[in-house]
């Protein structure tokens, strides 16, 4: 009965479909033009992947020091390692393209040499002031000596944070401000102002400018993904209609398998304005991915027209059949394949929801523009030319054919044992997968902002920055001097460790203070003593100055004080040691009933949220095969059918899992992928090979081998069209410049492959060496969806 009921729903389809052409063309175009007018809401994301759900504690401890502190991430550094540097020409213009930067709407604050200055004590007024080192531009080198024996020798407040007193390097530090770091108005400021008087600078002065800064990597780093939507874009239709115009012989099939997977990509642009979602390093995966996917919907819907036209001549015919026979197969395949994306609305993770959602989204549009589109233009069109039907004789991939059946006739222990060796390899790489929470390593390693991370990573130890929040839950509490010898014991930890730059705090104001208390002797730049500490601070307070420096490590109460460093790019397991050492030392040092002591930054939050990704790998990957079972079961109403068509679908993953291992390609955001969107694809062989299996049961009578062999033959050709268009098509985001997205397309390319010959020689063997364990009456059943109609036995899969 529901078999009745669905072909009879696919035959009211076509005839709604072909009776109605210029409405539905007319309504295609009316949407198209809906969704391009979303485009304008289309928006890039400003700052990093927040892979951690809203409510998350360690986003909650993040946001919590945000509140208290405000935006960490607004400062952008600019660095000169050049002996040239100090003369007086050079050195003056240096402090000209600091002084300039201050005119800015966008800058809060500038501090380059030339805005350093000494604390130095007033006896008669008992306070402190600030004495700038450069009082108005340098006019000898005697000068400039000067200022570097005081910087270099006597000042240790400053070293490391404007100067590497052992390399020479400078830099200038440039704070944005808050409330313009995740806007456009950054990028505008970046791209426009900053890049553009550097490199100004650098020609008149023949000197080599490094700039870095998370505002100023996150800016480059968009916009990298901006330009290479259009490049993935580009390439995956060059590849795509190259490998279909290869298949068909026809530019007029090319053509309009173009058109079908353009107006998709301008849907997939427009669900993404329409849900006013960020453009991230995940959803600009989507639109190449929506062509990658659409070509093998158009291969089938236009093979299948040709096979028809072909055997009896009648277009409209062959035009309803391409709608009554495909329409359900494309349409299982298409669900299944969202089905792999959709998974990941399920995580509590932002970034993976929204990639899912415009993902699955998309699919089922791509599917219903190919159904609707393709059957409509051929009705306009002439009959194909015979040179256009000669790829259905099929005679150039007959030697493949005639290879894989021979393989299951008589290779079958050979095909398990290598199966097995496969399987036992892929386990022993499974465990040499590490972990990656790096912020930086997708990034582009050739892009010269890429080369000035290292570089300030080398000269000043990092700039991820990394952020340790002491509450002294008592108002005032930061500036007694217990609490200040605890902070300069965890700060001499952070010393200690080689990943971590110099700590700047409170503590090294205080000390600083002592210094210029004894006369700027650095041999004094210590804590004060308890009998110090009364007189020094009295001092302190009496300064404006120091209320200005002191604003930045303490909030306006004096309950809570930061400790900021900067860390390395370094991977998750050192990285969790580091945050292991330091958690210790601070329960060492800071009574939990007095103090409460939380690290948090962008660096922790991004491992972090790397590591809850890992956990939702598992939950997404096991949903998505979940889920795909129970359409197979609602399809074949056959539980072992489920198991064995499992089988040759988790295979491949496990393989390119342990090929992860064994080639060093972490686990990060961008890899995660692989597994559900290559799942969800992969398992389409298997639908239309079970498929077209269980017809030739009933046509064959029971003759087991020969309905194998017979769906082998049929079912591989269309098997091996689809994979090598998703093989290329995939392989197509190997030229992205981003580690991630390169390893993401080499992966699920080569699972697909591994995928295909899986679905084409152990599923069918698999088949035959249960026999009648499988072949029973179970798989008889009337199906809840006939995927392949029984009537037309004549059907190629090469045109479901």
């Amino acid at each position: 009965m529901f078999k009745l009921f669905t072909t009879g729903f696919w035959e009211v389809v076509a005839r709604v479909i072909l009776r109605n052409k210029i409405a539905i063309l007319i309504a295609i175009i009316l949407a198209t033009i809906f969704f391009s007018y979303q485009w304008k809401y289309m928006r890039f994301t400003y700052t990093e992947a927040n892979l951690l759900p809203d409510d998350h504690e360690v986003n909650v401890t993040y946001n919590e020091f945000l509140d208290i502190f405000g935006e960490e991430g607004n400062l952008i550094v600019l660095g000169v390692k050049d002996s040239t540097l100090f003369s007086v020409e050079k050195l003056n213009a240096w402090n000209e393209l600091s002084e300039d930067f201050k005119a800015y709407d966008e800058v809060e604050t500038v501090v380059s040499i030339k805005d350093l200055q000494k604390l130095v004590k007033n006896n008669d007024a008992q306070k402190f002031e600030l004495e700038p080192f450069i009082k108005d531009s340098i006019h000898s080198l005697a000068q400039i000596d000067t200022l570097q024996n005081e910087l270099f020798k006597q000042y240790p407040f400053y070293d490391n944070f404007l100067f590497n007193k052992t390399t020479k390097t400078i830099r200038t530090a440039i704070y944005l401000k808050k409330d313009i770091v995740n806007t456009p108005a950054r990028k505008d400021f970046i791209i426009e102002t900053l890049q553009d008087k550097i490199s100004t600078f650098e020609s008149e002065n023949d000197l080599d400018v490094r700039v870095s800064g998370m505002p100023y990597i996150r800016t480059l780093n968009s916009q990298n993904i901006v330009d290479e939507i259009g490049l993935f874009i580009g390439a995956a239709l060059l590849v795509t209609s190259l490998i279909f115009f290869f298949f068909f012989r026809s530019f007029r099939a090319t053509f309009i398998s173009l058109i079908v997977v353009c107006i998709g990509v301008m849907w997939t642009f427009g669900i993404l304005g329409l849900l006013k979602y960020e453009i991230t390093v995940l959803t600009a995966l989507i639109p190449p991915l929506i062509i990658v996917i659409g070509i093998p919907n158009c291969i089938f819907l236009i093979n299948k027209y040709q096979h028809e036209v072909k055997k009896h001549g009648n277009k409209v015919k062959s035009l309803q059949r391409v709608i009554t026979k495909i329409g359900n197969a494309t349409l299982m395949t298409n669900v299944t394949t969202a089905s792999g994306f959709a998974t990941f609305i399920l995580t509590e993770s932002t970034l993976l929801k929204e990639f899912g959602i415009v993902a699955s989204l998309s699919i089922l549009a791509i599917f219903i523009l190919c159904l609707l589109v393709i059957p409509i233009i051929y009705t306009f069109l002439p009959y194909p030319k015979e040179r256009h039907l000669e790829h259905l004789n099929k005679r150039w991939i007959g030697t493949f054919v005639d290879w894989m059946e021979r393989m299951v006739r008589e290779h079958k222990i050979a095909i398990y044992a290598t199966s097995v060796v496969l399987l036992t390899a892929s386990i022993i790489g499974i465990y040499q997968i590490k972990i990656s929470g790096s912020l930086i390593e997708d990034m582009p390693k050739e892009k010269e902002f890429f080369h000035d991370i290292r570089f300030f990573e080398s000269e000043f130890n990092g700039i991820m920055p990394l952020e340790i929040m002491v509450d002294t839950q008592r108002k005032k509490g930061v500036m007694k001097l217990s609490t200040l010898k605890r902070m300069n014991e965890l700060e001499e930890l952070i010393i200690e460790t080689p990943e971590l730059s110099r700590p700047i705090s409170v503590v090294s104001l205080v000390k600083y203070s002592k210094q210029a208390y004894y006369n700027g002797n650095p041999k004094y730049y210590q804590l004060p003593t308890s009998q110090e500490n009364s007189f020094i601070l009295s001092y302190a307070k009496n300064s404006s100055s120091n209320v200005d420096l002191l604003n930045n490590f303490v909030d306006s109460t004096g309950q809570y004080a930061r400790i900021t460093t900067f860390m390395k790019d370094i991977g998750t397991d050192k990285m969790e040691r580091i945050e292991e050492d330091l958690q210790n030392k601070i329960n060492k040092v800071f009574p939990e009933e007095r103090y409460k002591v939380t690290m948090t930054g962008k660096a922790l939050v991004f491992q972090k949220g790397t590591k809850y990704l890992v956990k939702n790998l598992a939950i997404s990957l096991s949903l998505a095969i979940i889920l795909i079972s129970l359409f197979m079961a609602y399809m074949f109403r056959s539980f072992r059918m489920i198991i064995v068509s499992l089988i040759p679908n988790i295979l491949p993953l496990l393989v390119t899992a342990g090929l992860m291992g064994y080639l060093g390609v972490p686990i990060k955001p961008s890899t995660i992928l692989v597994f559900s969107i290559a799942f969800g694809i992969s398992v389409d062989d298997t639908i239309h090979f079970l498929a077209k299996y269980r017809q030739e049961l009933q046509a064959n009578h029971w003759k087991i081998r020969k309905s194998v062999y017979a769906a082998l033959r049929e079912t591989g050709v269309s098997m091996f069209y689809t994979s090598i268009v998703l093989f290329f098509g995939f392989s197509v985001f190997t030229i992205s410049s981003f580690g991630g997205t390169v390893a993401l397309g080499a992966l699920v390319s080569a699972t697909l492959l591994f995928a295909m010959l899986s679905n084409l020689l152990l599923l069918p063997s698999l088949l035959l060496s249960l026999e009648r364990s499988i072949a029973n009456k179970e798989v008889l059943r009337k199906p809840a969806i006939n995927i392949i109609p029984e009537e037309d036995d004549e059907i190629e899969n090469s045109s479901e």
